[in-house]
């Protein structure tokens, strides 16, 4: 066995391109594997705290992934853009880019009929009630709002950029006053359905479109309007790691001892202000981008230590499979699951069945829930290593 695993993840390395960055595949592969891994446990009922995002303020694991991603695109952007300066038709490729990134997102949230119902409309429960933001939707608008700063802005001008973004976010949390539907003011709050974000989601989006619908007093979305400029300060932290691995002076080990000090840097100063502002990922507060960066920057740096300087690199082959095909991984997985859940078995779903009579036996519910989600990212590497083998990979 040990001889059949050393041999695949051989193959894969092999077919690794010399000219990307091994470490950012690796992080960026376990990153959306252990996106898809939480996103899809046998049971919502049955998880381990590690694999729950914390209930409001806090921090979990699971909290990490998506900054993660953000940070990472960061990177992307600041690798490329003195080469994206010379080519005339890169602003089409990024306005292309940021509309299939969004359309996608609308795409996955349509994916879905329930058949076990028959009081349910397509029109009206999914069309008529799109959540306009979410994952992809805020990667997109992201990723073209940290392109044209990267691309227009000096590099010490987006230092202030963003310090700007995460001063004057917590700024206007804090001060600017709003009213609810009696007439209550609230000002500073950081609550559950009551913050400024929350507030402005209400407001442009209207309830039946947001995520949180019946939150109180008002409904509104984790990827919501407000909420995402903060986001772009984290695309922002990831150009800068990128301005010190483009850095042709610095060795290798110099790189990723840099990336280090300037993760520990973001810790250090995030869990302090957090004293002041709570780390939220829901509200994606000034002290939850600069933890989850930190986090993001110091352990591309072990990978970097790992996997170019050590050299051990085997273990990783699976996240290189996964990484290299991100985006398509994500919305497989997404296809995926939603197809469980809508082929009906007697009075459930597939996935009730599979989980219910096969999975939620083994050990314990809660393992049993585990189990079921290795399993679904087993699947998809099946697919997704075939896709690898042939190098197919879906770009946006």
């Amino acid at each position: 066995m040990i001889k059949l695993l050393n041999a695949h993840a051989e193959r894969v390395l092999s077919r690794c391109s010399k000219s990307r960055l091994l470490a950012l595949d690796v992080l960026r592969g376990m990153t959306i594997t252990a996106m898809v891994l939480v996103n899809n446990p046998g049971s919502w009922a049955n998880i381990y705290a590690p694999l729950k995002h914390a209930h409001w303020h806090g921090l979990t694991p699971t909290d990490l992934v998506f900054p993660f991603f953000v940070f990472m695109m960061g990177i992307s952007i600041g690798l490329v853009i003195n080469r994206a300066k010379t080519q005339p038709l890169q602003h089409l490729k990024v306005w292309t880019r940021t509309l299939k990134l969004f359309g996608l997102g609308l795409f996955l949230f349509l994916f879905y009929i329930n058949f076990q119902s028959e009081t349910f409309s397509w029109v009206e429960d999914r069309l008529y009630k799109i959540r306009f933001f979410g994952v992809l939707q805020r990667l997109a608008i992201v990723y073209v709002i940290a392109y044209y700063i990267a691309f227009y802005v000096s590099s010490k001008t987006q230092k202030y950029i963003l310090v700007s973004i995460l001063s004057g976010y917590w700024a206007i949390s804090a001060f600017v006053p709003y009213q609810d539907s009696v007439g209550n003011t609230y000002m500073g709050e950081l609550a559950y359905g009551n913050s400024l974000a929350a507030w402005l989601d209400n407001l442009i989006l209207g309830s039946q479109h947001l995520y949180y619908k019946t939150a109180q007093p008002f409904a509104f979305d984790p990827e919501g309007v407000l909420s995402t400029v903060p986001t772009v300060a984290s695309a922002l932290t990831g150009v800068f790691a990128a301005n010190i691995l483009t850095n042709q002076s610095l060795q290798t080990a110099d790189k990723a001892k840099q990336l280090l000090i300037y993760g520990i840097a973001m810790l250090l100063i995030g869990y302090l202000i957090s004293l002041v502002v709570p780390i939220n990922k829901q509200l994606w507060t000034s002290s939850f981008v600069l933890v989850s960066s930190g986090w993001a920057s110091a352990i591309l740096a072990g990978l970097i230590w790992l996997l170019d300087i050590k050299g051990y690199k085997k273990w990783s082959a699976p996240f290189v499979v996964f990484g290299v095909n991100a985006i398509g991984f994500f919305v497989f997985s997404g296809l995926f699951a939603r197809a469980l859940l809508m082929i009906p078995v007697g009075e459930t779903s597939l996935k009730g069945m599979l989980y219910r009579d096969y999975f939620s036996q083994i050990i314990s519910p809660t393992f049993g829930s585990l189990v079921f989600a290795l399993c679904f990212c087993a699947a998809c590497y099946l697919v997704f290593y075939k896709l690898y083998q042939k190098q197919i990979i879906f770009k946006v």
